[in-house]
């Protein structure tokens, strides 16, 4: 709603550009889909029997950080390490510590490993930043690509994406949980290998084809991580 000179640009076809929906309508998504979820997040604390509401607080957190992204004044999306940081941490930080404040015990060194991962999922979220480098900009959009130029920039995106699962793998190896390590090690392999096939050809034709096959391997990299976390037990 706050991107409509952006949307226009890259995508017209969305529902908003292309006039599919009002303004009405969106005011209503949002309300009733924040409330339903803010709802839910205080179910679950109950039912968990939390004194503080930990997955309700993570709940707004998330519901914050997705409004900054993209209305004024912070709009985080119009600078690339900003916008693209934000978007890793939603995907993959704020569930994972919500998951394991409802299931498990929630402490700052598991944060810490998890923001790890979400410097993955910055450069998997710059991997979107290459096919609107027109658009962001003629609209001020700091991208990276756009700041960097796509060569440095597609370096910069696999950069991130490799050494930190690796360094999770490194941290998973230091506190004993080998297999895992080991597995994540295994999993980062063809990632590398599909960069190479795909990405680092050509990241504005083969963005599509690249994500579509390394991802699988990322996200099982996580559940990975995820089940070394709950063998071991708090960090």
């Amino acid at each position: 709603w706050f991107d409509p000179g952006s949307t226009e640009i890259r995508e017209p076809y969305r529902p908003i550009p292309s006039g599919a929906i009002s303004e009405g309508e969106v005011k209503a998504q949002i309300f009733v889909l924040l409330g339903a979820g803010l709802a839910l997040a205080y179910a679950l604390d109950v039912w968990a029997g939390h004194e503080t509401p930990t997955v309700f607080l993570l709940s707004l957190i998330g519901s914050l950080v997705s409004y900054i992204y993209s209305a004024p004044p912070l709009k985080l999306k119009a600078n690339g390490w900003l916008g693209t940081y934000s978007l890793g941490a939603s995907y993959i930080s704020l569930p994972w510590w919500a998951g394991q404040a409802l299931f498990g015990t929630l402490d700052w060194k598991t944060m810490v490993l998890t923001m790890f991962y979400s410097f993955a999922g910055l450069g998997i979220a710059v991997i979107n930043d290459f096919k609107s480098i027109e658009g962001d900009r003629a609209l001020g959009l700091k991208s990276l690509p756009v700041e960097f130029g796509v060569d440095a920039a597609k370096w910069i995106c696999v950069g991130t994406i490799d050494v930190f699962q690796l360094l999770v793998a490194g941290i998973l190896f230091a506190i004993g949980e080998k297999p895992y390590a080991a597995a994540i090690v295994g999993l980062v392999i063809p990632q590398m290998i599909l960069q190479q096939v795909y990405f680092l050809k050509d990241p504005i034709k083969n963005d599509v084809k690249y994500q579509a096959s390394a991802q699988p391997f990322l996200v099982t990299g996580i559940l990975v991580a995820g089940l070394a976390i709950g063998h071991h037990g708090p960090l």
